[in-house]
């Protein structure tokens, strides 16, 4: 069977029932062949079968969600993902770092609508936006003196290894280069 993605559309769902009705209808299908055709359960084929004798096709079309309708309109979610991507320290954060309760203070401030935090990472990433967690870096680190530690104390520590006949450290076949610019990391072959 050929790639599917994870989630269908509420559409593609029920253009996917809508095919089976007329595979079932035509009758030259069984319901397991209808099942393995469209990729389904055989349960899932039984129930639209049953749907569609008592209740026609009709049964089979898409239903509206239930559940909450959104506290925002869609141009609404639009303009905060905007506000977001100017950052949070253009909305008045201290930091540039976007948290789901920021966010809800943010929707409350513009559009004073309250949005409890919990609940607002699924219609963010149907925005597009994802939780981004920044990399763990300590306060007190120098980047310019590692990078001089670096550069002053590895091609020791390196010789040493390979004197040793000991193999270097996983973590240098990532950015050690051996050679000019052009060459791949690694060891020479």
């Amino acid at each position: 069977m050929a790639w599917q993605p994870r989630r269908l559309t509420a559409e593609q769902l029920e253009e996917r029932r809508l095919e089976a009705a007329q595979l079932l209808e035509s009758g030259r299908y069984t319901q397991a062949e209808v099942a393995r055709q469209l990729g389904v359960s055989p349960s899932s084929v039984c129930e639209w079968a049953r749907c569609l004798k008592e209740e026609g096709l009709s049964a089979l079309n898409t239903r509206t969600r239930a559940g909450r309708p959104s506290k925002l309109t869609g141009e609404q979610w639009q303009e905060v993902k905007r506000l977001m991507e100017e950052g949070a320290k253009a909305a008045g954060f201290a930091t540039e770092r976007w948290t789901l309760k920021r966010v809800a203070q943010l929707i409350h401030r513009h559009f004073a609508v309250h949005y409890h935090p919990n609940y607002l990472a699924e219609p963010l990433h149907r925005l597009g936006l994802s939780v981004q967690r920044p990399r763990p870096k300590a306060r007190e680190r120098d980047d310019a003196l590692v990078e001089a530690s670096l550069k002053r104390d590895w091609p020791r520590i390196k010789r040493g290894l390979l004197a040793e006949g000991q193999p270097l450290p996983a973590w240098t076949r990532r950015i050690v280069r051996f050679g000019p610019a052009w060459v791949p990391p690694g060891p020479r072959r």
